[in-house]
């Protein structure tokens, strides 16, 4: 894949495509105005079986997946899109960010992984982001109870490529808790 050149005003100096696909339909409209005001010729997908549909098609320089949608979750369109013969850059985009979902979508090949909320400006530099930032600040504070427990499951629920009994069986968990628990934000710390 070619270099994307950006201008001093951060929009796209050839159009580039990228696929947005997040089961929100309010944050892609805005995203995808955002983007297509910056130079991007942006395409949208609600879920991860109509972005492949299209991706049959048409590959994208870039792509913005959501992690968690109905059906198969983002990590399964990261792993897709990296089988593509020209495999385009990928961000994954989450409400529900873990340590286990983030070290995934990287080991899978997304070039960067954000937590939402974010905004347009921040996905832009993850999206064109070629160098690890060793300057970056690192907490000293320990994670709480509730954000290990949550690291945790994500960690098993990942083992378990998603499936939601065998996690909670895993986890000694009744499976409508986990559900519950699953459908809480994850706590920051």
């Amino acid at each position: 894949m070619t270099e994307t050149p950006i201008d001093d005003r951060g929009h796209v100096a050839n159009p580039a495509t990228l696929l947005l696909v997040d089961d929100d339909a309010v944050f892609c409209d805005v995203l995808a105005r955002a983007l297509k005001k910056r130079g991007y010729l942006v395409q949208v997908a609600y879920d991860a079986e109509s972005a492949w549909s299209w991706v049959m098609n048409t590959v994208p320089d870039y792509a913005i997946v959501d992690l968690k949608m109905p059906g198969p979750s983002g990590l399964t369109l990261v792993k897709k899109f990296m089988a593509c013969e020209r495999p385009p850059r990928v961000l994954v985009l989450t409400g529900y960010a873990s340590i286990a979902t983030a070290i995934e979508s990287i080991k899978l090949g997304a070039v960067h992984y954000l937590a939402k909320p974010v905004d347009t400006e921040e996905i832009l530099a993850a999206l064109h982001r070629h160098e690890s930032n060793p300057t970056l600040s690192i907490d000293t504070a320990p994670l709480s109870v509730n954000r290990l427990e949550w690291e945790h499951i994500q960690k098993i629920l990942a083992e378990h490529d998603g499936n939601i009994s065998a996690t909670a069986r895993a986890l000694n968990m009744h499976r409508r808790t986990l559900q519950r628990k699953l459908l809480k934000h994850p706590v920051k710390q």
